[in-house]
Protein backbone atom coordinates (compact mmCIF):
# COMPACT_ATOMS: atom_id res chain seq x y z
CA UNK A 1 0.00 0.00 0.00
CA UNK A 2 1.31 3.54 -0.53
CA UNK A 3 1.50 5.68 2.70
CA UNK A 4 0.56 9.32 2.05
CA UNK A 5 -0.05 11.44 4.96
CA UNK A 6 -3.34 12.62 6.17
CA UNK A 7 -5.84 13.44 8.78
CA UNK A 8 -7.21 11.98 11.62
CA UNK A 9 -10.25 12.44 13.88
CA UNK A 10 -7.91 14.13 16.59
CA UNK A 11 -9.31 17.52 17.39
CA UNK A 12 -10.83 18.09 14.10
CA UNK A 13 -13.26 20.77 13.76
CA UNK A 14 -16.15 20.99 11.53
CA UNK A 15 -15.85 24.87 11.81
CA UNK A 16 -13.35 25.20 8.86
CA UNK A 17 -15.10 23.14 6.33
CA UNK A 18 -18.71 23.77 6.53
CA UNK A 19 -17.67 27.31 6.33
CA UNK A 20 -15.80 27.33 3.29
CA UNK A 21 -18.46 24.38 1.84
CA UNK A 22 -21.29 27.07 2.80
CA UNK A 23 -19.99 30.14 0.41
CA UNK A 24 -18.69 27.44 -2.08
CA UNK A 25 -22.66 26.18 -1.80
CA UNK A 26 -23.98 29.62 -2.52
CA UNK A 27 -21.82 30.21 -5.27
CA UNK A 28 -22.07 27.14 -6.97
CA UNK A 29 -26.17 27.11 -6.51
CA UNK A 30 -26.01 30.61 -8.58
CA UNK A 31 -23.44 29.39 -11.06
CA UNK A 32 -25.44 26.17 -12.28
CA UNK A 33 -28.55 27.81 -12.84
CA UNK A 34 -26.69 30.52 -14.27
CA UNK A 35 -24.88 28.88 -17.14
CA UNK A 36 -27.59 27.12 -19.23
CA UNK A 37 -29.82 30.65 -18.88
CA UNK A 38 -26.89 33.06 -19.82
CA UNK A 39 -25.93 30.88 -23.14
CA UNK A 40 -28.30 33.11 -25.36
CA UNK A 41 -27.71 36.18 -24.36
CA UNK A 42 -23.75 35.19 -24.77
CA UNK A 43 -24.99 34.36 -28.63
CA UNK A 44 -23.81 30.50 -27.97
CA UNK A 45 -26.47 28.06 -28.52
CA UNK A 46 -28.71 26.98 -25.30
CA UNK A 47 -28.12 22.99 -26.59
CA UNK A 48 -24.74 23.78 -25.69
CA UNK A 49 -25.88 23.52 -22.03
CA UNK A 50 -26.18 19.72 -21.56
CA UNK A 51 -22.62 19.56 -22.99
CA UNK A 52 -21.55 22.01 -20.30
CA UNK A 53 -22.77 20.04 -17.99
CA UNK A 54 -21.64 16.91 -19.12
CA UNK A 55 -18.21 18.35 -19.49
CA UNK A 56 -18.03 19.87 -16.27
CA UNK A 57 -18.68 16.19 -14.63
CA UNK A 58 -16.16 14.34 -16.88
CA UNK A 59 -13.95 16.99 -15.07
CA UNK A 60 -15.33 15.74 -11.58
CA UNK A 61 -14.85 12.10 -12.60
CA UNK A 62 -10.95 13.19 -13.35
CA UNK A 63 -10.17 15.18 -10.41
CA UNK A 64 -11.60 12.05 -8.16
CA UNK A 65 -9.00 9.89 -9.73
CA UNK A 66 -6.05 12.29 -8.44
CA UNK A 67 -7.58 14.24 -5.27
CA UNK A 68 -6.79 11.84 -2.83
CA UNK A 69 -3.05 12.14 -3.92
CA UNK A 70 -3.36 15.95 -3.43
CA UNK A 71 -5.02 15.96 -0.05
CA UNK A 72 -2.57 12.95 1.00
CA UNK A 73 0.40 15.50 -0.49
CA UNK A 74 -0.12 18.64 0.76
CA UNK A 75 -2.66 18.41 3.19
CA UNK A 76 -6.51 19.37 3.59
CA UNK A 77 -5.98 23.09 4.44
CA UNK A 78 -3.84 23.93 1.40
CA UNK A 79 -5.59 21.23 -0.74
CA UNK A 80 -8.52 23.34 -0.27
CA UNK A 81 -7.28 27.03 -1.19
CA UNK A 82 -5.63 25.77 -3.75
CA UNK A 83 -8.63 24.16 -5.67
CA UNK A 84 -10.56 27.35 -4.54
CA UNK A 85 -8.35 29.14 -6.66
CA UNK A 86 -8.41 27.33 -9.48
CA UNK A 87 -12.27 27.28 -9.53
CA UNK A 88 -12.15 31.28 -9.34
CA UNK A 89 -9.84 31.57 -11.92
CA UNK A 90 -12.13 29.62 -14.39
CA UNK A 91 -15.21 32.08 -13.60
CA UNK A 92 -12.97 34.61 -14.37
CA UNK A 93 -12.42 33.29 -17.87
CA UNK A 94 -15.77 32.51 -18.26
CA UNK A 95 -16.91 36.41 -17.39
CA UNK A 96 -14.87 38.00 -20.15
CA UNK A 97 -15.03 35.42 -22.74
CA UNK A 98 -18.04 34.02 -24.88
CA UNK A 99 -16.71 31.74 -26.77
CA UNK A 100 -18.12 27.77 -26.56
CA UNK A 101 -14.51 26.47 -26.60
CA UNK A 102 -13.64 28.45 -23.42
CA UNK A 103 -16.40 27.78 -21.56
CA UNK A 104 -16.07 23.92 -22.65
CA UNK A 105 -12.33 24.17 -20.86
CA UNK A 106 -13.35 26.06 -18.36
CA UNK A 107 -15.88 23.88 -17.17
CA UNK A 108 -13.77 20.71 -17.25
CA UNK A 109 -10.95 22.38 -15.03
CA UNK A 110 -13.37 23.49 -12.91
CA UNK A 111 -14.71 20.11 -12.65
CA UNK A 112 -11.51 18.78 -11.32
CA UNK A 113 -11.26 21.03 -8.66
CA UNK A 114 -14.59 20.69 -7.57
CA UNK A 115 -13.79 17.38 -7.30
CA UNK A 116 -10.79 18.15 -4.70
CA UNK A 117 -13.19 20.75 -2.92
CA UNK A 118 -15.35 18.02 -2.42
CA UNK A 119 -12.94 15.15 -1.22
CA UNK A 120 -11.16 17.52 1.23
CA UNK A 121 -14.17 18.44 2.77
CA UNK A 122 -15.97 15.18 2.85
CA UNK A 123 -13.44 12.92 3.50
CA UNK A 124 -12.34 16.19 6.90
CA UNK A 125 -16.03 15.29 7.98
CA UNK A 126 -15.95 12.07 7.94
CA UNK A 127 -13.04 11.65 10.06
CA UNK A 128 -14.80 10.94 13.21
CA UNK A 129 -15.07 8.23 15.93
CA UNK A 130 -18.18 6.87 15.30
CA UNK A 131 -20.50 5.96 13.12
CA UNK A 132 -22.97 8.15 14.27
CA UNK A 133 -20.84 10.93 14.71
CA UNK A 134 -20.08 10.54 10.86
CA UNK A 135 -23.85 10.78 10.65
CA UNK A 136 -24.50 13.66 12.24
CA UNK A 137 -21.34 15.64 10.53
CA UNK A 138 -22.40 14.32 6.79
CA UNK A 139 -26.05 15.63 7.39
CA UNK A 140 -24.14 19.31 8.92
CA UNK A 141 -22.55 18.77 5.28
CA UNK A 142 -25.09 18.44 3.08
CA UNK A 143 -27.59 20.79 4.94
CA UNK A 144 -24.65 22.98 4.94
CA UNK A 145 -24.34 22.75 0.76
CA UNK A 146 -27.91 22.58 0.12
CA UNK A 147 -29.14 25.32 1.84
CA UNK A 148 -26.27 26.88 0.13
CA UNK A 149 -27.17 26.22 -2.80
CA UNK A 150 -30.98 26.96 -2.22
CA UNK A 151 -30.01 30.62 -1.23
CA UNK A 152 -27.77 31.03 -4.66
CA UNK A 153 -30.50 30.62 -7.11
CA UNK A 154 -31.95 33.78 -5.54
CA UNK A 155 -29.16 35.03 -7.94
CA UNK A 156 -30.86 34.88 -10.83
CA UNK A 157 -33.68 37.05 -9.85
CA UNK A 158 -31.39 39.95 -8.03
CA UNK A 159 -28.34 40.17 -10.70
CA UNK A 160 -30.08 38.55 -13.53
CA UNK A 161 -28.13 36.50 -16.41
CA UNK A 162 -26.88 38.76 -18.84
CA UNK A 163 -23.58 40.35 -19.31
CA UNK A 164 -19.87 39.55 -16.79
CA UNK A 165 -21.45 40.99 -13.42
CA UNK A 166 -23.41 37.96 -12.83
CA UNK A 167 -20.12 35.66 -13.10
CA UNK A 168 -18.29 38.06 -11.16
CA UNK A 169 -20.54 37.56 -8.30
CA UNK A 170 -20.05 33.93 -8.53
CA UNK A 171 -16.28 34.35 -8.77
CA UNK A 172 -16.59 36.59 -5.46
CA UNK A 173 -18.20 34.04 -3.97
CA UNK A 174 -15.61 31.15 -4.62
CA UNK A 175 -13.37 33.67 -3.56
CA UNK A 176 -14.74 34.32 -0.41
CA UNK A 177 -15.00 30.54 0.78
CA UNK A 178 -11.55 30.65 0.44
CA UNK A 179 -11.13 32.34 4.14
CA UNK A 180 -12.07 30.42 6.81
CA UNK A 181 -9.25 28.12 5.69
CA UNK A 182 -6.82 30.89 5.48
CA UNK A 183 -8.38 32.34 8.72
CA UNK A 184 -8.87 29.46 10.82
CA UNK A 185 -5.77 27.90 11.42
CA UNK A 186 -6.72 25.78 14.35
CA UNK A 187 -8.94 22.65 14.05
CA UNK A 188 -7.03 20.35 11.65
CA UNK A 189 -6.80 16.69 12.11
CA UNK A 190 -3.36 15.52 12.89
CA UNK A 191 -1.46 13.59 10.31
CA UNK A 192 -1.51 9.42 9.68
CA UNK A 193 -0.96 7.44 6.68
CA UNK A 194 -2.88 6.96 4.49
CA UNK A 195 -3.62 3.73 2.86
CA UNK A 196 -5.29 3.82 -1.22
CA UNK A 197 -7.55 1.54 -2.28
CA UNK A 198 -6.87 -0.54 -5.11
CA UNK A 199 -8.78 -1.31 -8.24
CA UNK A 200 -8.76 -5.06 -7.28
CA UNK A 201 -10.21 -3.56 -3.65
CA UNK A 202 -13.01 -1.90 -5.34
CA UNK A 203 -15.84 -4.68 -4.75
CA UNK A 204 -15.40 -5.06 -1.31
CA UNK A 205 -17.33 -1.91 -0.74
CA UNK A 206 -20.98 -2.20 -0.91
CA UNK A 207 -22.43 -2.50 -4.15
CA UNK A 208 -25.81 -0.52 -3.26
CA UNK A 209 -23.18 2.30 -2.71
CA UNK A 210 -21.89 2.35 -5.87
CA UNK A 211 -25.36 2.18 -7.35
CA UNK A 212 -26.72 4.99 -5.00
CA UNK A 213 -23.76 7.27 -5.85
CA UNK A 214 -24.18 6.58 -9.63
CA UNK A 215 -27.57 7.22 -9.65
CA UNK A 216 -27.46 10.45 -7.36
CA UNK A 217 -25.23 11.34 -9.83
CA UNK A 218 -27.60 10.70 -12.93
CA UNK A 219 -30.50 12.99 -11.39
CA UNK A 220 -28.46 15.63 -9.83
CA UNK A 221 -26.48 16.26 -13.01
CA UNK A 222 -29.75 16.50 -14.73
CA UNK A 223 -31.54 18.67 -12.23
CA UNK A 224 -28.30 21.66 -11.86
CA UNK A 225 -27.65 21.28 -15.85
CA UNK A 226 -31.05 21.16 -17.25
CA UNK A 227 -34.10 21.52 -14.77
CA UNK A 228 -33.52 25.00 -15.52
CA UNK A 229 -33.84 24.63 -19.30
CA UNK A 230 -36.84 22.48 -18.89
CA UNK A 231 -38.72 25.06 -16.20
CA UNK A 232 -37.75 28.27 -18.66
CA UNK A 233 -39.92 27.05 -21.46
CA UNK A 234 -43.03 27.73 -18.79
CA UNK A 235 -41.58 30.17 -16.24
CA UNK A 236 -39.85 33.83 -16.42
CA UNK A 237 -36.48 33.49 -14.96
CA UNK A 238 -37.19 35.21 -11.59
CA UNK A 239 -39.62 32.30 -11.31
CA UNK A 240 -37.15 29.05 -12.88
CA UNK A 241 -34.41 30.56 -9.77
CA UNK A 242 -37.39 30.80 -7.06
CA UNK A 243 -38.39 26.59 -8.16
CA UNK A 244 -34.94 25.71 -8.38
CA UNK A 245 -34.39 27.43 -4.79
CA UNK A 246 -37.29 25.12 -4.01
CA UNK A 247 -35.35 21.90 -5.26
CA UNK A 248 -32.43 22.71 -3.29
CA UNK A 249 -34.04 23.64 -0.71
CA UNK A 250 -35.65 19.90 -0.50
CA UNK A 251 -32.67 18.83 -0.20
CA UNK A 252 -31.23 20.49 2.56
CA UNK A 253 -34.36 20.12 4.59
CA UNK A 254 -34.62 16.49 3.76
CA UNK A 255 -30.98 16.18 5.80
CA UNK A 256 -31.62 16.39 9.55
CA UNK A 257 -34.35 13.74 9.02
CA UNK A 258 -31.70 11.39 6.25
CA UNK A 259 -29.38 11.87 9.37
CA UNK A 260 -31.35 10.48 11.64
CA UNK A 261 -32.66 7.52 9.45
CA UNK A 262 -29.17 6.96 8.55
CA UNK A 263 -28.05 5.32 11.82
CA UNK A 264 -31.66 3.58 12.41
CA UNK A 265 -32.65 2.01 8.94
CA UNK A 266 -30.81 -0.39 6.47
CA UNK A 267 -28.98 1.79 4.23
CA UNK A 268 -30.28 0.15 1.08
CA UNK A 269 -33.95 0.20 2.24
CA UNK A 270 -33.59 3.92 2.76
CA UNK A 271 -32.41 4.86 -0.52
CA UNK A 272 -35.36 2.60 -1.60
CA UNK A 273 -37.46 4.92 0.17
CA UNK A 274 -36.17 8.00 -1.02
CA UNK A 275 -36.43 6.76 -4.77
CA UNK A 276 -40.23 6.01 -3.76
CA UNK A 277 -40.70 9.39 -2.69
CA UNK A 278 -38.69 10.96 -5.92
CA UNK A 279 -41.46 9.09 -8.29
CA UNK A 280 -44.49 10.51 -5.81
CA UNK A 281 -43.04 13.46 -6.65
CA UNK A 282 -42.57 13.38 -10.48
CA UNK A 283 -46.61 12.27 -10.43
CA UNK A 284 -47.22 15.65 -7.94
CA UNK A 285 -45.39 17.87 -10.78
CA UNK A 286 -47.24 16.13 -13.76
CA UNK A 287 -50.49 16.24 -12.31
CA UNK A 288 -50.67 19.42 -10.71
CA UNK A 289 -53.24 21.91 -11.45
CA UNK A 290 -52.20 24.69 -9.23
CA UNK A 291 -48.66 26.41 -8.71
CA UNK A 292 -48.34 25.32 -4.91
CA UNK A 293 -48.97 21.34 -6.48
CA UNK A 294 -45.97 22.35 -8.54
CA UNK A 295 -44.09 23.90 -5.76
CA UNK A 296 -44.43 20.68 -3.40
CA UNK A 297 -43.15 18.54 -6.49
CA UNK A 298 -40.43 20.30 -6.59
CA UNK A 299 -39.88 20.40 -3.20
CA UNK A 300 -40.01 16.60 -3.19
CA UNK A 301 -37.99 15.92 -6.09
CA UNK A 302 -35.49 17.61 -3.99
CA UNK A 303 -35.54 15.79 -1.16
CA UNK A 304 -35.45 12.26 -2.80
CA UNK A 305 -32.63 13.01 -5.21
CA UNK A 306 -30.75 14.80 -2.84
CA UNK A 307 -30.59 12.06 -0.15
CA UNK A 308 -29.49 9.24 -2.06
CA UNK A 309 -25.65 10.48 -1.98
CA UNK A 310 -25.03 10.87 1.91
CA UNK A 311 -26.85 7.44 2.53
CA UNK A 312 -24.37 6.01 0.24
CA UNK A 313 -20.72 7.29 1.31
CA UNK A 314 -21.99 6.75 4.74
CA UNK A 315 -22.76 2.90 3.39
CA UNK A 316 -19.76 3.06 1.72
CA UNK A 317 -17.30 4.21 4.89
CA UNK A 318 -19.19 1.83 7.49
CA UNK A 319 -16.69 -0.97 7.66
CA UNK A 320 -13.35 1.30 6.20
CA UNK A 321 -10.72 1.83 8.11
CA UNK A 322 -9.90 5.11 9.10
CA UNK A 323 -6.69 5.64 7.08
CA UNK A 324 -8.86 4.77 3.99
CA UNK A 325 -11.39 7.26 4.31
CA UNK A 326 -10.26 9.44 1.88
CA UNK A 327 -9.76 6.50 -0.53
CA UNK A 328 -13.64 5.63 -0.01
CA UNK A 329 -14.78 9.00 -0.33
CA UNK A 330 -12.94 9.95 -3.40
CA UNK A 331 -14.38 6.56 -5.10
CA UNK A 332 -17.61 7.22 -4.05
CA UNK A 333 -17.03 11.00 -5.88
CA UNK A 334 -15.92 8.70 -8.61
CA UNK A 335 -18.92 6.84 -8.63
CA UNK A 336 -21.55 10.46 -8.78
CA UNK A 337 -19.10 11.80 -11.57
CA UNK A 338 -19.42 8.46 -13.86
CA UNK A 339 -23.46 8.92 -13.30
CA UNK A 340 -23.42 12.87 -13.64
CA UNK A 341 -21.17 13.19 -17.02
CA UNK A 342 -23.95 10.27 -18.57
CA UNK A 343 -27.20 12.04 -16.92
CA UNK A 344 -26.52 15.46 -18.57
CA UNK A 345 -26.45 13.54 -21.80
CA UNK A 346 -28.75 11.04 -21.69
CA UNK A 347 -31.76 13.07 -20.07
CA UNK A 348 -30.73 16.12 -23.59
CA UNK A 349 -31.88 13.41 -25.82
CA UNK A 350 -34.66 12.63 -23.33
CA UNK A 351 -35.91 16.48 -23.92
CA UNK A 352 -36.34 15.86 -27.48
CA UNK A 353 -39.75 14.79 -26.06
CA UNK A 354 -42.29 15.95 -24.61
CA UNK A 355 -42.15 15.66 -20.92
CA UNK A 356 -38.82 13.86 -21.79
CA UNK A 357 -36.42 15.22 -18.65
CA UNK A 358 -39.50 14.00 -16.01
CA UNK A 359 -39.65 10.78 -17.73
CA UNK A 360 -36.06 9.97 -17.07
CA UNK A 361 -36.14 11.22 -13.77
CA UNK A 362 -39.23 8.52 -13.31
CA UNK A 363 -36.51 5.79 -14.82
CA UNK A 364 -33.70 6.75 -12.59
CA UNK A 365 -36.10 6.40 -9.43
CA UNK A 366 -38.17 3.21 -10.23
CA UNK A 367 -35.03 1.04 -11.74
CA UNK A 368 -33.38 1.91 -8.35
CA UNK A 369 -36.18 1.78 -5.83
CA UNK A 370 -36.06 -2.30 -7.65
CA UNK A 371 -32.93 -2.69 -6.87
CA UNK A 372 -32.55 -1.30 -3.49
CA UNK A 373 -35.39 -3.40 -2.42
CA UNK A 374 -33.77 -6.37 -3.90
CA UNK A 375 -30.41 -5.79 -2.46
CA UNK A 376 -32.65 -5.46 0.99
CA UNK A 377 -33.89 -8.77 0.71
CA UNK A 378 -30.80 -10.32 -0.35
CA UNK A 379 -29.09 -8.49 2.87
CA UNK A 380 -32.18 -9.90 5.54
CA UNK A 381 -31.80 -13.64 3.78
CA UNK A 382 -27.73 -13.52 5.08
CA UNK A 383 -28.23 -11.77 7.77
CA UNK A 384 -25.75 -9.06 7.10
CA UNK A 385 -28.14 -5.66 8.25
CA UNK A 386 -28.22 -3.78 5.05
CA UNK A 387 -24.23 -4.26 4.02
CA UNK A 388 -23.69 -6.48 0.93
CA UNK A 389 -22.50 -9.86 1.40
CA UNK A 390 -19.71 -8.72 -0.86
CA UNK A 391 -18.20 -6.39 1.93
CA UNK A 392 -14.85 -6.96 3.34
CA UNK A 393 -14.21 -5.48 6.68
CA UNK A 394 -10.44 -5.35 6.04
CA UNK A 395 -10.00 -3.49 3.23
Amino acid sequence: MQQNPVMQADRNSPLVPVLSLSLFAVASGFLMSLIPLALDARGMSVNLASWLASVFYAGLLGGALISARIVGKFGHRSALVAFLLIVVSTVGLMAFSASPAAWLCARFVAGIAVAGVFVVIESWLLMADTEKARAKRLGLYMASLYGGSALGQLGIGMFGTEGAIPLIVVASLFSAAILPPLVFKKGRPKAVGHASIKVSEMKTLPAAAYIGCIVSGLVLGSIYGLLPLELESSYSHDQVGALMAIVILGGMVVQPLVSWLNSRMEKALLMALFCFLGLLSIAMIEIATVSAGVMAGMFLLGASAFALYPVAITLACRNVDESKIVAAAELMLLSYSVGSVIGPVLAGEAMSMNGGLMLYFVVCFAATLLYMLGSTKRNRSTGTDGVDEAISVDI
